[in-house]
C-alpha cells in the first residue's frame, strides 16, 4: 500500500468516528445559574476592608452574588438610601438603624461589619486640658451625624453626669475630614472619628486623647442592615453574602499583603497607613451580629436621651442568615478551627 493510500484510509476512518461521535461533543452543558445582583452601601473606611477583599478576591462571586459597592460619606445618608429602596442592604453604624428603628422604620440588623475604632481628637495645645470625657464641659466638639461615635459620645458625657444638651456644644457636620478641618482651625476644640481618620489626624498634627474602647467596651459599631420585607423573601441571598464576607474575614487574618492591595483600590489612603489603620488593635473585626451588644448600646442611647423608645430592640436583630452561613462554613470545611471560635462566639453573644 502507497503512503498516499495509507493517508486517505486513516482519513476515512477519522471522519467516520467524528460522524459517530459528533452527537456526543454538540451536546449542550449547562450554563451556569446567573449572579444574583445586590447593591451594598458601605463607608470608605478601612473597617470595610471586608467588602473590598469579598469584591477582589471572587469570594461574592463564588457564592453566586454581584455586588454594586456604593460608597457613601456617612451612616445618614446611607440608611436613608436602603429605607428609600435605592440599597439591597446598608453597612453603617450602629447609630443610624437604631435611631430610624426607634422612629419606626421597619430594618433589621443581620451581622456585623466592624465594632470600636471610635477615637476623640483635638489639638496638641488642648490635649493638656482634655483628658477624659468630663473635660468637654463648656467645650465645642464635632460629630458626624448618626454616626457610632456619635452616639458612643453622648453616652459617656451622660455617665460622666453631663447632659449633652446643656454642657457643651455639639456640632454636627458631613464625615470625618470635615471633622480634623474643625479641630485643626479652631472651630472646636474637639472631634469624633474613626480609623484611618484617627492616623490621619495624628498625622496633621492632631492628638487621640481618648477611645471608644475605654469608653464602652466591646461596642459594635457598622451593622449590616436590610428592609424587614427582605428578610425572608431573600434569606438564601443573604448567607452567601455572609459567607462571603466570613471567607474575606479569615483571608485577611493570614494574607495582609493581599488584604492591604485590596483596600487601598477602595480607600484613598497610604498602604502603609492601611496596613496600621486595619490591623489596629482598637478595631473590632467581628461579622457577629452581636445582639447583646446591640442590647447594651440601645440602653446607652436611651439613658442619655438620643432616642425615645420603649421598643424593645431584640427582635429588630436576625442572626438566622449569619449562624446557617457559619454552620454551612463549618460543614465545609471542618478542620477549619477559626469557624469553630466564631460559632462559640455566637452563641455567647446573641
Amino acid at each position: 500500500m502507497t503512503s498516499q493510500a495509507r493517508r486517505m484510509r486513516i482519513a476515512a476512518a477519522l471522519a467516520i468516528g467524528t460522524a459517530v461521535f459528533a452527537p456526543a461533543c454538540r451536546k449542550k452543558v449547562a450554563a451556569p445559574p446567573p449572579l444574583v445582583n445586590l447593591k451594598v452601601g458601605h463607608l470608605p473606611v478601612t473597617g470595610h476592608a471586608k467588602f473590598f477583599v469579598a469584591a477582589e478576591e471572587k469570594f461574592f462571586q463564588q457564592e453566586g452574588l454581584n455586588v454594586q459597592l456604593s460608597e457613601f460619606t456617612n451612616s445618614a445618608d446611607g440608611l436613608a438610601a436602603l429605607r428609600a429602596g435605592q440599597l439591597d442592604l446598608g453597612a453603617f453604624g450602629t447609630t443610624a438603624p437604631l435611631v430610624h428603628i426607634a422612629k419606626g422604620a421597619d430594618l433589621r440588623i443581620i451581622g456585623g461589619v466592624m465594632g470600636e475604632d471610635v477615637s476623640i481628637i483635638t489639638t496638641k495645645e488642648k490635649a493638656t486640658e482634655i483628658k477624659s470625657v468630663a473635660d468637654l464641659k463648656g467645650k465645642k466638639v464635632a460629630t458626624v451625624r448618626l454616626a457610632t461615635g456619635d452616639a458612643v459620645l453622648r453616652g459617656a458625657l451622660a455617665r460622666a453626669g453631663l447632659d449633652w444638651r446643656k454642657d457643651l456644644e455639639i456640632f454636627e457636620v458631613k464625615n470625618p475630614p470635615a471633622v480634623i478641618e474643625s479641630v485643626k482651625s479652631g472651630q472646636v476644640e474637639a472631634g469624633v472619628v474613626w480609623g484611618p481618620h484617627d492616623l490621619r489626624a495624628e498625622e496633621q498634627g492632631l492628638v487621640v486623647v481618648v477611645r471608644s474602647k475605654d469608653l464602652q467596651p466591646g461596642h459594635p459599631c457598622c451593622r449590616l442592615t436590610i428592609n424587614h420585607k427582605d428578610l425572608d423573601s431573600r434569606g438564601d441571598v443573604w448567607q452567601h453574602f455572609i459567607r462571603a464576607i466570613l471567607k474575606a474575614e479569615l483571608f485577611s487574618k493570614t494574607n495582609q499583603d493581599a488584604t492591604i492591595r485590596d483596600i487601598v483600590k477602595y480607600v484613598k489612603v497610604d498602604p502603609a497607613l492601611a496596613r496600621k489603620a486595619f490591623y489596629s488593635p482598637y478595631l473590632d473585626q467581628s461579622s457577629d451580629p452581636n445582639l447583646a451588644a446591640i442590647q447594651e448600646f440601645w440602653k446607652v442611647m436611651k439613658a442619655s436621651n438620643f432616642v425615645e423608645s420603649s421598643a424593645d430592640i431584640t427582635p429588630f436583630v436576625d442572626g438566622k442568615a449569619y449562624l446557617a452561613a457559619l454552620e454551612s462554613l463549618e460543614k465545609e470545611a471542618p478542620q477549619e478551627t477559626y469557624w469553630k471560635t466564631l460559632h462559640s462566639v455566637y452563641t455567647s453573644r446573641n
